[in-house]
């Protein structure tokens, strides 16, 4: 348990990764892989109680594993020896104070507890030689640029060339100084001053911004941060930070350097997988069970009038890429271009039988399929058409934020009374603030909340039409 506990920070660092996948669940892996193949070995049931209960000990206790790929190569091992020391002193004492040890060979106990170590350290020099190659290849890795041609912001860019299991590219500096006045920025560039920074983050897809500016000029930095509202990049401090307003606001760290993070999505690391397993089990269960009621509302839709069963629309997804998001067709049209009308109450281009599944949300089953498609979630802000979302984002501050998750079936916003049409600017601001506390608020807790909500809203909600 001491060593579990010793590598939750390792896990939960900034932006969910490969190589924290990997740092995560290599060492619980391989533990019980190994124990399992020298129970094999010896001709031991491997799916008796005992086995189990070891098995899935030796996972929990293990896990997330606390060994950084960047870590030198004596590190790793130094660490691979004490965590295994760590857990067979611990799994050991209790095995003999409970008498479970008996349930075991004495000549398994020992291969396994001599061969894990061996096969850590082989795994560990594998990832290390495979990850960096995979990474290289295609899009693997972030992009990012470095605001600041200084001490810091040229040694935060080394930490990433000499990391690349980081798995981020700095493609260069931003600096409003001149060049003649700069020091050597190596292989990455100076792209500019900082007033291009906005829309070259846009037209090149940036991913992270590291701000390595010093903290005394705040309007300049204030005025930076408004300009990158408009964008779905994360950004990040280094070192320092003021008071701003925080989405998923922490510390991070690249290589032994401290940077932080001001707006960033809160599934990160095992909030990653917590969301996208509970996304895919729930949509899955629901989809199966729901099937019948898919059926007979399809079949609904195509009697009730002329035009496809299934709606597609073009919506803003995670980091403000477009994604197809389906529902079955409420209307007589199916608007997806420049210009899209929203529903009003008594719209007379909802048929009859579009307003009965709109009321009850029926409409929207199609989009568990978004969410097993991994495009979607089930709680997350509400999509919005392209065409709303490019006008939007001229008139309202850091509404782009909310992509910085995947957009949701239901929502923060929608179980508070901001669901539907938004006719005035207001009410879209309001919708906005809630979706930007849920980014701020998110818990397991809190999406288990929201669902229980909006079933209740489903029979009485006075928003739906």
């Amino acid at each position: 348990m001491l060593v579990a506990l010793d590598r939750q920070g390792s896990l939960l660092r900034g932006n969910f990764t490969l190589s924290g996948a990997i740092e995560a669940f290599i060492d619980p892996l391989i533990v019980v892989a190994v124990l399992y193949a020298c129970a094999a070995w010896h001709g031991e049931r491997l799916l008796s109680p005992a086995y189990m209960i070891l098995g899935a000990l030796s996972f929990a206790l293990t896990f997330p594993g606390n060994i950084g790929l960047h870590e030198s190569t004596r590190k790793m091992v130094r660490k691979v020896a004490t965590n295994w020391l760590l857990f067979a002193g611990a799994t050991g004492a209790f095995g003999y104070a409970s008498g479970y040890l008996h349930y075991f060979p004495q000549s398994m106990l020992v291969a396994w507890l001599s061969a894990t170590p061996i096969a850590l350290v082989a795994a560990h020099a594998a990832a290390r030689q495979a990850l960096p190659a995979w990474l290289a290849i295609g899009d693997n890795q972030r992009i990012a640029v470095v605001v600041g041609v200084n001490d810091i912001g040229l040694k935060l860019a080394r930490e990433f060339r000499a990391h690349p299991y980081l798995g981020t590219r700095v493609v260069g500096f931003f600096d409003d100084r001149p060049r003649a006045r700069l020091p050597d920025t190596g292989d990455a560039p100076l792209l500019g001053p900082l007033a291009g920074l906005a829309e070259f983050v846009k037209r090149r897809r940036v991913e992270a911004i590291y701000l390595a500016l010093p903290m005394a000029p705040q309007p300049r930095i204030l005025a930076l941060l408004d300009e990158l509202k408009d964008t779905t990049a994360s950004i990040y401090f280094v070192p320092d930070i003021f008071v701003t307003d925080l989405i998923q606001g922490r510390v991070d760290n690249v290589g032994g350097m401290a940077v932080v993070a001001v707006c960033e999505t809160p599934f990160t690391g095992l909030n990653h997988i917590v969301k996208r397993g509970s996304d895919f089990v729930l949509a899955l269960l629901i989809l199966l069970l729901l099937s019948p009621v898919l059926l007979a509302v399809a079949i609904g839709v195509k009697l009730s009038s002329p035009g496809p069963v299934v709606f597609k629309q073009r919506r803003y997804g995670l980091d403000g890429l477009e994604i197809l998001v389906y529902k079955f067709r409420s209307m007589t049209v199916c608007d997806d271009g420049a210009r899209v009308q929203q529903a009003t109450r008594n719209d007379s281009r909802i048929t009859p039988f579009g307003a009965f599944i709109r009321r009850t949300s029926l409409d929207e089953l199609p989009q568990f399929i978004n969410v097993v498609q991994g495009r979607m979630s089930i709680v997350g802000p509400r999509p919005h058409a392209v065409a709303h979302n490019e006008a939007y984002r001229k008139l309202i501050k850091g509404y782009m934020i909310r992509h910085k998750v995947k957009p949701g079936i239901t929502g923060w916003a929608q179980v508070n009374g901001y669901r539907g049409e938004t006719e005035t600017l207001d009410k879209m601001e309001k919708r906005i603030e809630y979706d930007l506390d849920y980014l701020r608020n998110w818990s397991l807790g809190l999406d288990l909340w929201i669902i229980v909500r909006t079933a209740l809203m489903v029979v009485r909600d006075p928003n739906a039409y």
